[in-house]
């Protein structure tokens, strides 16, 4: 069951973001998945984040927690760590508070995700393999430098910020039923969405999606507590995250009615399914939505409306370009032939 250290985030805070953020964020649309519904036979909708300002719903979490913090805080600036579109995130709403931003990434952050934290004004250092390698480091370098840290996930003012996204969702949900799906990584916007949707829509499914690279939640759900991932290899490096936050779980876990995983491979198709057919430009930590039910992996209910949450569209032109054609290959729709004369 939830503690009450766990319910620091309530329906007031989320609403109280909500009224924060408006000025701020694009209420982003809420899209029919007319080819998705016809492929897997349900009333499926995109939640389409990827138009979101910064190009994900990372903006909605980290400017809610920079919008609270002090003067004094402020005048300190902040420091993050991120795999990218927290980057994005949190160099945006610096940027518009006025204020310094630092954020640690890993070395293989894609360069669509690097250039465009910069141009936001964030100092950006690279750091490690992983999410959480940019994290230890980032954590140092606060205790250098003083900075205010905004982390990704793993705070209540993030869940509040994500969790206006969930409210956006209940004009499009029946009274009863219904079903919406959320890439989860950290935990932030799926316990966002839960603390939000539970208390409006109380019979709503809830499923999280994470990448079978890097199952965090799962493991940890197993164990009863965070636990780590060894090694993630995905090419969702939005939700690539080798550990739960200790706030988010307990969350996930008594809110959400389950979390499937699903493999590069589905994820790819997905990535090109909603290019294609949606006309939508997803990265791969906002497409495994899509390839849950493309696989089959959710049951759909073809009486209720689900909703699929599209969490972002920062991937790089080239990683894009080749995962179309390994799709196209793959399904027998793309031959390259080489040949010489002599």
């Amino acid at each position: 069951m939830l503690t009450e250290s766990h319910r620091m985030t309530t329906l007031d805070d989320i609403q109280a973001a909500a009224a924060v953020l408006k000025p701020i964020i694009t209420q982003t649309p809420t899209l029919p998945a007319e080819r998705l519904s016809q492929d897997v036979g349900g009333h499926i909708f995109y939640k389409a984040e990827n138009t979101q300002r910064a190009g994900s719903f990372k903006i909605r979490g980290a400017y809610n927690t920079i919008n609270s913090l002090s003067p004094e805080e402020k005048s300190r600036g902040v420091i993050a760590h991120s795999a990218g579109n927290h980057a994005q995130g949190v160099a945006l709403a610096a940027q518009l508070h006025g204020i310094k931003a630092t954020i640690v990434m890993p070395e293989f952050a894609p360069l669509a995700k690097v250039t465009a934290t910069k141009r936001m004004g964030a100092e950006v250092v690279l750091y490690g393999a992983s999410f959480d390698d940019a994290g230890a480091y980032a954590r140092q370098l606060q205790a250098e430098n003083g900075a205010t840290y905004v982390h990704a996930f793993d705070d209540p003012r993030v869940v509040a910020g994500q969790g206006t996204l969930g409210l956006e969702l209940v004009p499009f949900l029946p009274d009863q039923g219904g079903t919406v799906i959320v890439p989860i990584g950290g935990g932030g916007m799926m316990a966002g969405i839960a603390l939000a949707l539970r208390a409006l829509k109380p019979s709503i499914r809830l499923i999280g999606v994470q990448a079978a690279g890097c199952p965090s939640i799962a493991m940890s759900q197993a164990a009863g507590h965070p636990v780590t991932v060894p090694h993630a290899s995905t090419i969702c490096d939005g939700i690539a995250v080798k550990r739960p936050g200790s706030l988010t779980l307990p969350i996930i876990t008594e809110l959400v009615d389950a979390v499937v995983t699903v493999d590069d491979d589905a994820t790819a198709r997905a990535i090109v399914h909603v290019l294609q057919h949606s006309r939508l430009l997803v990265e791969g930590a906002g497409a495994v939505g899509v390839a849950a039910l493309l696989e089959g992996i959710i049951p759909v209910r073809p009486a209720e409306p689900t909703i699929v949450v599209l969490g972002g569209g920062n991937i790089d032109g080239n990683f894009l370009a080749r995962i179309i054609e390994q799709v196209l290959v793959k399904q027998g729709r793309y031959l390259r032939l080489r040949t010489s004369v002599p």
